[in-house]
């Protein structure tokens, strides 16, 4: 079996693991209340060009320079927003507005909205995909991707799933592939047909919610809610390889960091399991970071290896307290 040829990086990241100076909380970045109410959060996105950190935050999004965490800009007049997908050749973004059934369509450099295009209810996970130059918008109670020509800001299709997507993933090469979270499957996208090539099961594994890759060894990295765990599926056959590695409750994503080997999964009890890629078939857990309580989306800086989470108060009905939100900072 191939193994895995670690860098000098990742051997003292190893190292500072088993010594017990892994992930540890570097900067907490306080965000506020959010614009006209609405405080709900979901998914978080970087940058790694432009050096940006894009957070959602119910009606608005926020835009922080990640290297003075200072807030850039916001996009607001949202009702209540998921994800974003950069297309910087065109100077876009497009973020899903789920409640509005909207893709809103905004200026990298302003971030004024420049348009808002009709989208399908709940709308939730969104990606840019730079094979068909299309952005694909997953919509959970829909249970359809609606795809846009990012160019003309204009609908160009829509997929039915069968089946409630969540977190999406695009290898660049002109597959999309997404967690059906009701049907305990993964499906696997033909980008340009706009046509569902492949359903792959995903037992022992359930209820799939976020996912990773990686392009390189072609694999996938799937983390379930029910039960707790993380499985390892081959891109090409849906095999699964790998697992379940248990993990904590109301996991929401996962990220991969391919210069470390590492997958990390952010769960809502307020932890990060950490795993070792030691090889494309096999994974080694090498911490579980304590984080925060609602920390269940997260995004990965592949420059410094940074882990960011967002999060706030809540009350005793669980509900996210406004003024409280925040941005937290991981890193080693």
């Amino acid at each position: 079996m191939k193994r895995i040829r670690l860098s000098l990086a990742s051997i003292l990241l190893l190292a500072a693991f088993q010594s017990g100076n892994g992930y540890h909380l570097l900067k907490t970045i306080p965000l506020g209340a959010a614009e006209g109410g609405g405080e709900y959060f979901d998914y978080i996105h970087f940058d790694p060009a432009a050096r940006r950190v894009y957070v959602s935050h119910g009606t608005e999004f926020k835009i922080l320079d990640a290297g003075t965490s200072t807030v850039l800009g916001t996009v607001s007049g949202l009702k209540r927003d998921h994800g974003v997908a950069l297309v910087p050749a065109l100077h876009r973004g497009f973020i899903s507005d789920g409640s509005a059934a909207e893709i809103v369509m905004f200026d990298l450099t302003t971030f004024k909205v420049l348009s808002r295009i009709k989208g399908e209810n709940d709308a939730d996970s969104i990606l840019y995909d730079p094979a068909s130059r299309h952005v694909f918008a997953f919509n959970g109670d829909s249970m359809s991707a609606t795809v846009i020509d990012p160019e003309k800001g204009t609908v160009l299709s829509s997929i039915q799933l069968g089946g409630k997507p969540e977190q999406a993933v695009a290898d660049g090469n002109g597959m999309i592939y997404d967690n059906l979270e009701d049907k305990n499957e993964v499906i696997a996208i033909d980008s340009r047909r706009l046509e569902i090539k492949s359903r792959w099961p995903v037992a022992p594994a359930g209820q799939p919610v976020s996912i990773a890759l990686d392009s390189g060894h072609r694999r996938l990295f799937i983390a379930g809610r029910n039960p707790q765990s993380l499985i390892v599926m081959d891109t090409a056959t849906g095999k699964i390889v790998a697992g379940p590695y248990p993990i904590g409750q109301r996991v929401d994503t996962t990220v991969f960091d391919p210069a470390l080997a590492l997958v990390a999964a952010s769960t809502g009890d307020g932890a990060i399991s950490i795993f070792h890629e030691d090889s494309p078939d096999k994974l080694t857990p090498v911490e579980t970071v304590k984080t925060e309580y609602g920390a269940k989306t997260m995004a990965l800086d592949p420059k410094t290896h940074n882990l960011y989470v967002s999060t706030s108060d809540f009350n005793d009905q669980r509900r996210p307290i406004p003024g409280t939100f925040r941005l937290l900072i991981y890193g080693h």
